[in-house]
């Protein structure tokens, strides 16, 4: 995990997991799965939401349900700051 992730979930973004079922373009009655995963914000969640755009307008599959799960991975009760730090050698 990266500095800028760390320091993005502790302003409200919470790492976002979406299953997205969409139909074959060649096939519309089977379905297929795509999973997508990024630091979003809840309950909004402006970056699905723009990529789910980006998916109607650019690609063939159309989609037929997609499924959210999210999960605060850093919250105030978790995060404990240190005032001090010692280095022995």
């Amino acid at each position: 995990m990266s500095d800028t992730d760390f320091s993005r979930m502790l302003t409200g973004y919470t790492l976002t997991t979406a299953e997205i079922l969409y139909r074959l373009p060649d096939h519309p009655s089977l379905l297929q799965t795509y999973l997508w995963q990024d630091y979003d914000l809840h309950p909004k969640f402006p970056k699905l939401k723009s990529f789910l755009d980006f998916w109607e307008a650019n690609l063939d599959g159309k989609l037929y349900k997609v499924s959210v799960n999210h999960r605060h991975l850093v919250s105030p009760a978790e995060l404990k700051l240190v005032g001090n730090e010692f280095k022995l050698h």
